[in-house]
């Protein structure tokens, strides 16, 4: 009996060897995959794993204050994982990543323009792409990163990253659409201003009751004068929103006709009438409204609110 058991026991081990050899190994990492690695991982060392040696101990020493690119790349993998549900990685194809933001409304893109892989380096080439409710944004300049990948000790590391910035200059599209981007920010710093005002048209009328609102923009200003608060100037708003113009806008308060004063108008319109911006207003009741001809009478009188 015991030869047969032997027999059985040899017959099932080389069994056992048979079928654990013929178990596929995992294809190794591409270079692709270990940028993927570097810009979404989570395990610890993740983002390291793909440095090279010298890199590894600039990193540890604190130099790489000296490379903001690096620091730059570092950075933008760090917030990419911390937007991980709404994070979409490719292995192939003509995308790299997309992620969501604002429910959908806003998405990022960044597409693969190039990968070049010749033996143990591969050079892969990504571009940015914004959009916004489904349309493509205008960006201010165009960047194109590559990312030079070498292999070491059969792992990829990141060699060399070039930074390029493309500005169309002679793309009318472009240009309309940068002047549209422009033009948003502004208005943006035009309604921001305006909420400053009324914010510090309430705090003046609570300060100097005798007053009531000021419609004398540099009476809520004044911190250049190196005093304290006075009826004079408040020291409210920065002296540039007291001047009366700021960020390509031109304010104005109205209406102020008693003391103490219980009623006020506050305008913003664009300093260049051919821009194309809005007109902005409000007054004591806080609510701002626009009027799409950039003239302060228009938002005064039959203004939209602004939602």
């Amino acid at each position: 009996m015991r030869p047969i058991c032997l027999i059985l026991l040899l017959a099932l081990a080389g069994i056992h060897r048979t079928e654990a050899q013929a178990v596929p190994q995992p294809p190794p990492q591409t270079a692709r995959q270990a940028l993927l690695e570097m810009l979404t991982g989570k395990t610890p060392g993740a983002f390291e794993k793909h440095l090279t040696e010298a890199t590894r101990k600039a990193l540890l020493r604190g130099d790489s204050s000296n490379s903001p690119i690096l620091q730059g790349f570092s950075a933008f993998s760090v917030g990419l994982a911390a937007n991980s549900k709404h994070l979409l990685t490719f292995e192939s194809g003509s995308l790299l990543l997309s992620m969501e933001e604002n429910n959908g409304r806003q998405k990022l893109e960044i597409a693969v323009e190039r990968d070049d892989l010749l033996g143990d380096a591969d050079e892969i080439e990504l571009s940015l792409r914004s959009y916004k409710e489904g349309v493509l944004e205008p960006l201010p300049v165009v960047p194109r990163l590559t990312f030079s990948m070498k292999q070491e000790k059969e792992i990829w590391k990141l060699n060399e990253i070039t930074l390029a910035l493309r500005v169309p200059l002679g793309d009318a599209e472009f240009l309309k659409g940068l002047q549209k981007s422009q033009n948003g920010a502004l208005e943006s710093s035009a309604v921001g201003s305006l909420r400053t005002l009324n914010t510090a048209e309430v705090s003046y009328a609570a300060s100097f009751p005798e007053r009531g609102y000021t419609c004398k923009l540099s009476e809520l200003g004044g911190f250049s004068t190196g005093s304290g608060p006075k009826p004079e100037h408040a020291m409210l708003i920065d002296d540039t929103l007291a001047s009366g113009k700021k960020s390509g806008y031109v304010f104005a308060i109205s209406g102020c006709d008693v003391r103490p004063a219980s009623k006020y108008q506050a305008t913003a319109v664009p300093a260049d009438p051919e821009s194309g911006m809005r007109a902005f207003c409000s007054d004591e009741s806080a609510v701002l409204r626009y009027a799409a001809d950039g003239k302060a009478a228009t938002c005064l009188s039959e203004g939209m609110p602004l939602q």
